[in-house]
């Protein structure tokens, strides 16, 4: 959820248009959906200029809705990320170049073994600038993969924070029990992304581009 500073959004529902006043003095945000929200927070989480990430849901019709209620894809949210940054230090479409190369998006219909509605790839823009912006990027980046890039470029709608227990998960020290035996959250979510095959994908299309995949 943060990198270098703790940031929690207090009230659940804020709308992400009016995240950015409760956000840290001259940074700005960028929300994203890029498929496992636990996978997006940790990759942009290593990004020089990014102060802190946020896991949630956007874009359904249901309010504050529960991770089991998203998951169980009948609420038409997205899982997203909420990405706070320092624009002197990173752009926002240095962030989306980074966003667009970390992903699938050729997938209309989830990413990588998560499949259905909340795993779809999006970028949720608040005005017409971030919307010029992250069709360029799009664009650019279909350009390079030489593939059609079905992640669409959407409205920013009310962002809802998921529980405590999914944010930094790929940093969590908590025992929990999976189908490979006990294991802390982080060496769960390990196991989780090899085994997903998401960073095998990533530079199966991306090659040298991809930002990320390398890290995994």
């Amino acid at each position: 959820m943060i990198l270098r500073e703790r940031f929690c959004a207090t009230v659940l529902g804020i709308s992400a248009l009016l995240m950015p006043v409760m956000m840290h003095a001259e940074t700005e945000t960028l929300l994203v959906a890029g498929g496992c929200f636990w996978c997006v927070e940790s990759d942009f989480d290593t990004v020089d200029g990014v102060v802190g990430t946020t896991s949630g849901f956007t874009g359904g019709h249901v309010e504050n809705p529960s991770y089991r209620e998203v998951t169980g894809k009948r609420t038409g949210h997205y899982e997203a990320v909420l990405i706070e940054y320092d624009p002197a230090v990173v752009t926002y479409r240095e962030l989306l170049d980074l966003f667009f190369r970390s992903i699938d998006p050729t997938d209309p219909n989830g990413q990588f073994c998560d499949r259905g509605p909340p795993y779809r790839t999006g970028v949720f823009v608040e005005n017409d600038d971030q919307r010029r912006i992250a069709i360029a990027a799009r664009s650019d980046a279909q350009d390079e993969l030489g593939r059609r890039i079905v992640t669409k470029v959407l409205n920013a709608d009310e962002f809802w924070p998921a529980p405590d227990k999914h944010q930094d998960y790929h940093l969590g020290t908590n025992s929990i029990l999976t189908r490979f035996g006990i294991l802390t959250q982080a060496d769960a979510y390990k196991r989780y992304r090899k085994a997903c095959g998401r960073d095998q994908r990533v530079q199966e299309l991306w090659g040298e581009s991809a930002p990320f995949a390398h890290m995994h």
